[in-house]
């Protein structure tokens, strides 16, 4: 018998909100943190728009002490640390004092990049031949598993610590991954996230994609439009999100509150084959991870409420709509409702997955259904896969018993995560 597992504790940094209260508040609200971001323009970067987490620097003296802030120039590592510190302080439990490690509990932290601007400022040095001005946190704000490690060593765990990255699907990864661990009984409690750097280092590669949208400079928040017919590409953004999640034992024993239960998810690739590739999904391949997905929550497709989607407002919008279709069997009115919270975040990349499955768990937790802001007219593929009442405008408060969450990332990689109200 595999454990149950529930959330216990959430945490989150996003461009419309730093904490979980003001995030709730905000994708209820539908307000968008997408903005003009000057640095970019000076770039001349043809997208000059971004989300990205706004807070003074002295809100890092609630999680750094002043020698970790001596040289910190990572901005993924504060997400991230804010955002699994909130997680962990949320979920009511305790960092391990002098003595042992807390055998019990463990960290899958993920993220694509870490410290590129660290990076830059250590290149400079490099060449300039100033080697010895490095400093000693160069490489741990740099290397991948900096986040992983730094949030294992505050609270003290001494279970597995490490970091994962699959591209856009990192996040949802690393909590399913955290998810199979404590199910096999090899842990009690796992902190599990993702993080994602900010600046024109981290979204420079995809302006000089074109898949931007540029023509939204002036109106930023305006910019961000999945599945809407006039979606022109993807806005970047940034942050981090965290969720605690813990075997019910061990949750209950301990009287924890319960944000939610996960009852099953999939991990799976396409292979870069059948129409998938490096930027490109095999739908056969996401048809397959959703329907394992089910498979493993014990669930039909007809049981699903909700969709909090990938949807990224590109042009494999519809496709999406249409694999969540053919796997779910379900379509027209019939169809769950379905919503991206990208349409005021922004894609924040490795970080995406994991902040929006604290706004999926929030939703089955206080009854409501976000809105999709920016889908005046959704595009007429989705409209004729789907009822236009499928994809709401504005915020539908109603109580829903099981939401999906999918993340598909670059190098045609997928994941899939059911998280059902916890009933006691």
């Amino acid at each position: 018998m595999k454990k149950r597992v529930v959330v216990t504790g959430l945490g989150v940094v996003a461009p419309n909100g730093i904490s979980v209260n003001e995030f709730s508040e905000a994708i209820q609200q539908g307000v968008s943190g997408i903005q003009q971001i000057d640095t970019l323009s000076e770039l001349n970067f043809s997208c000059q728009i971004a989300g990205l987490p706004t807070y003074k620097k002295e809100y890092l003296n609630n999680y750094f002490t002043s020698i970790e802030q001596r040289g910190l120039l990572a901005s993924g590592l504060e997400y991230g640390v804010i955002a699994g510190m909130d997680a962990w302080r949320d979920a009511g439990l305790e960092v391990a004092q002098d003595g042992d490690p807390l055998w019990h509990a463990g960290v899958i932290f993920g993220t694509g990049i870490l410290g590129t601007e660290k990076f830059r400022e250590a290149i400079y040095k490099v060449d300039d031949g100033k080697v010895r001005r490095l400093g000693s946190t160069t490489v741990t704000q740099t290397m991948a598993s900096g986040i992983s490690a730094f949030l294992g060593g505050k609270i003290g765990c001494g279970n597995r610590v490490t970091t994962n990255s699959s591209a856009c699907t990192t996040g949802t990864e690393a909590v399913m991954m955290a998810v199979e661990h404590i199910q096999r009984g090899k842990a009690e409690v796992m902190l599990a996230g993702s993080t994602s750097d900010s600046g024109p280092y981290v979204w420079g590669g995809f302006d000089a994609m074109r898949i931007l949208p540029y023509e939204y400079n002036a109106t930023p928040k305006q910019a961000s439009r999945p599945m809407s017919a006039d979606a022109s590409g993807f806005v970047p953004g940034s942050g981090a999100g965290a969720l605690v999640v813990e075997s019910l034992e061990h949750a209950l024993a301990r009287g924890a509150t319960i944000y939610a239960e996960i009852i099953g998810g999939a991990v799976n690739s396409g292979g870069q084959r059948q129409g998938g590739s490096m930027t490109a999904p095999n739908s056969i391949a996401v048809q397959r991870c959703i329907k394992e997905a089910l498979i493993d929550a014990n669930v039909t497709g007809d049981q699903i409420d909700a969709i909090n989607g990938h949807l990224t407002a590109t042009t494999k919008d519809p496709e999406e709509i249409r694999n969540w279709s053919e796997a779910l069997e379900r379509s027209g009115e019939d169809f769950p409702l379905i919503n991206s919270l990208k349409s005021m975040t922004g894609h924040c990349l490795a970080a995406s997955g994991s902040i929006e499955c604290v706004a999926t768990v929030l939703q089955l937790k206080n009854n409501f259904i976000f809105g999709n802001i920016n889908c005046e007219q959704p595009h007429f593929e989705i409209l004729n896969l789907i009822g236009g009442s499928r994809i709401p405008k504005k915020t539908q408060y109603q109580e829903s018993q099981i939401i999906a969450k999918a993340s598909f990332g670059f190098g045609d990689v997928n994941a899939c995560i059911i998280f059902k109200k916890y009933n006691h």
